[in-house]
């Protein structure tokens, strides 16, 4: 499986994401965003975390317009699978790849620690290896992490099984670190090849580090 990694300027997640993916035998290519063309044969395209052109406008605002996204738009378009991590899914939102947006965390501070989330849905090539209402524990690192989407776009991302995750305690009850809408931390799109979610699954495949789960988060994508 070959694996193309977006490095924006500011991106600093990169190196993480690459490390995790290697783990689990991934051929892995860093492609600076100045590029037009993915790399032949790729298999998934992941958007890492960072401060992508220093978060000006907004967070993922300019990013959008990198000439290489024109390239992962096409890809997903032909039902490649695309995965944003934090900055990445910010970049997703700004794209109108996925529904939606992203607002200053309701504290208004960046949140940096570890925190559960809950599988509400694992229908879909990113979750497959997590069961229904597994408890995974996965890093944040966030200061616009507040998703928002209006109560018409909610309802539409549950009946089309578009939630894939939401932030909990260790028993499973809402526990919301942002203010999302409906503590909600990962969604997808309809046709369920591009995946974002605010946590860090690259930062959780070393036990020594604090948790393996997002071995089981990437694992879905070799199938």
């Amino acid at each position: 499986m070959k694996a193309a990694v977006i490095v924006f300027p500011g991106t600093n997640c990169e190196l993480d994401t690459k490390y995790a993916l290697e783990k689990l035998s991934f051929k892995v290519e860093l492609l600076w965003h100045k590029e037009k063309n993915l790399p032949k044969d790729v298999d998934l395209v992941v958007l890492p975390g960072g401060f992508s052109y220093g978060d000006y406008l907004r967070s993922g605002a300019i990013s959008k317009f990198a000439p290489v996204m024109e390239a992962v738009i096409s890809f997903s378009k032909k039902g490649g699978n695309v995965l944003g991590i934090c900055n990445g899914f910010q970049i997703l939102l700004e794209s109108h790849l996925l529904p939606g947006a992203m607002v200053k965390n309701q504290n208004v501070h960046f949140i940096s620690k570890y925190h559960r989330l809950k599988v509400i849905s694992n229908n879909n090539r990113f979750l497959s290896k997590t069961e229904k209402d597994e408890i995974l524990n996965i890093p944040v690192a966030h200061g616009e992490g507040n998703y928002y989407i209006d109560e018409k776009g909610l309802k539409e991302l549950y009946e089309n099984d578009q939630v894939l995750l939401r932030y909990c305690d260790e028993n499973g009850k809402e526990s919301n670190p942002n203010g999302s809408v409906d503590a909600i931390a990962g969604i997808c799109n309809k046709e369920k090849n591009i995946f974002a979610l605010m946590p860090h699954p690259e930062r959780a495949v070393e036990g020594i580090l604090g948790s393996e789960d997002g071995i089981k988060m990437l694992q879905g994508f070799l199938n």
